[in-house]
């Protein structure tokens, strides 16, 4: 049985926001062009747990998570340590992460994701803003990159909500909050599935836990802050996956 304390969160400390703006000064990375792309029309935001998670399969194709990962490959990612903060969640893993408003703002509007998250979801009456937690903005300029290598895990936790100052070419500088969690699965592999804990209800004492695993090009948004369901990324058993994050921020 999952433990009932959100104790234990992906969170932003403040040696992390220091390492964040010393980011904002690193020079970003040539990011390869994101094409080929699928059409929105072509794409479905499909509700795997409703008003938790939502799927968007072949959000990137094969061929360009082929040329993200040979790129991604070359940046210098950094082992996490393997002795973490007390409270916070163990993770295993390789990462990168930059500030990148240019590259955050090419994400959400020129892939499919901006019409998908306003146009996409059918939920009867609930507005937007109810499903998003406010009125989508963008996407969070912190880009983070994971690999998982076999044997790599990320441990039982939460994803805190956080505000920020957001800023993007087509938005002026205002206040913001995040809502949440981006993934995108570059890669196939053995294992690495990430496995929410839906909370108990009055109808269903002993909810199963709703794994997903990863999958070439997919994309997962999952809620994150108050309201975000206790998960993990198992450990990978074979291969490596990879995996493109980011948030989305709302006014």
């Amino acid at each position: 049985m999952p433990p009932k304390s959100k104790s234990k969160k992906d969170i932003t400390h403040p040696k992390q926001q220091q390492q964040q703006q010393q980011q904002q000064q690193t020079p970003k990375p040539n990011w390869p062009p994101l094409r080929p792309l699928i059409p929105s029309s072509d794409l479905t935001l499909d509700p795997l747990l409703p008003d938790q998670i939502y799927l968007i399969p072949n959000f990137f194709t094969a061929n360009l998570c082929k040329a993200y990962v040979s790129f991604l490959s070359s940046l210098p990612l950094t082992t996490t340590p393997g002795k973490p903060k007390k409270g916070d969640a163990v993770r295993v893993n390789d990462r990168f992460q930059i500030q990148d408003e240019r590259f955050a703002e090419s994400l959400w509007s020129g892939t499919a994701l901006k019409d998908l998250v306003m146009n996409g979801v059918g939920e009867g009456e609930r507005s937007m803003k109810e499903i998003w937690g406010g009125e989508p903005l963008g996407l969070n300029a912190n880009i983070r990159i994971y690999r998982y290598s076999k044997g790599q895990f990320f441990a039982q936790h939460y994803d805190d909500s956080n505000t920020l100052t957001f800023s993007s070419p087509s938005h002026p500088s205002q206040p913001a909050r995040t809502t949440w969690t981006l993934l995108i699965y570059l890669t196939t592999c053995s294992g690495g599935e990430t496995i929410f804990y839906p909370e108990s209800t009055r109808g269903n004492r002993n909810p199963e836990p709703v794994s997903v695993a990863p999958v070439t090009g997919m994309a997962l948004l999952h809620r994150h802050g108050d309201r975000c369901l206790l998960h993990e990324g198992s450990e990978v058993s074979d291969g490596e996956k990879w995996v493109l994050r980011s948030d989305l921020v709302v006014r």
